[in-house]
Order: C-alpha cells, then sequence, then structure tokens
C-alpha cells in the first residue's frame, strides 16, 4: 500500500492510476491525514443468460461460493403469518392516521 499527498499525486497522477490498475490500493493524504482512497476499479459482472450462468461467472471471480450438495427437488414453501388478508394494510393504514 502506498501512501501519497495530494501535491505528489497531482505532479504524478498516471504513475498512482497505473498502480492502482495493477492492484495496489493508494492512500491519499492532505496534511498528513488520509482523505482518500485510489483502489482497483472493481469489475462489472457479465449479465449472464440464465441463473447457472450468472452464479458460474460469480463462482469464478470469487464473489459467491457454491454450494456442496446439489437441492435436487427440494424448494422453499413460505406459509406466512397465518394472517387475514388485509391485515398489513389496515396496520399501515392506522400508523399512518398516527402520524396525521
Amino acid at each position: 500500500m502506498k501512501v501519497v499527498g495530494i501535491k505528489q499525486l497531482k505532479a504524478r497522477l498516471s504513475e498512482y492510476v497505473r498502480l492502482a490498475k495493477a492492484g495496489e490500493t493508494v492512500l491519499v493524504t492532505e496534511r498528513d491525514e488520509v482523505v482518500a482512497e485510489l483502489c482497483p476499479a472493481r469489475r462489472q459482472t457479465p449479465v449472464a443468460s440464465d441463473l447457472d450462468a450468472l452464479l458460474e461467472s460469480l463462482s469464478a471471480s470469487g464473489d459467491v461460493t457454491r454450494a456442496a450438495q446439489s437441492k435436487d427437488d427440494w424448494t422453499w414453501h413460505s406459509r406466512g403469518l397465518g394472517l387475514p388478508p388485509g391485515t398489513a394494510q389496515s396496520v399501515l393504514d392506522e400508523l399512518r392516521q398516527d402520524r396525521r
């Protein structure tokens, strides 16, 4: 990690951008206080055509870890809270009336 003052950064900006591009983080200081970081840009994940391709590209970049075992036909089923329909809306309406 490099530390550079603003004055020197302005004079040699291209050099420090090359360092950041190569993967190094450059701390920018003003009066011996760090005020900014110059670091490598995060690569945008290419848009995948399907979920499996997207997960594979994220896994290859190290952003996610794939599950060790497949879930086969397992799916998540939400049962809800067992409240009658419209309960959430009536609670929100009541809260909004209290604010007036």
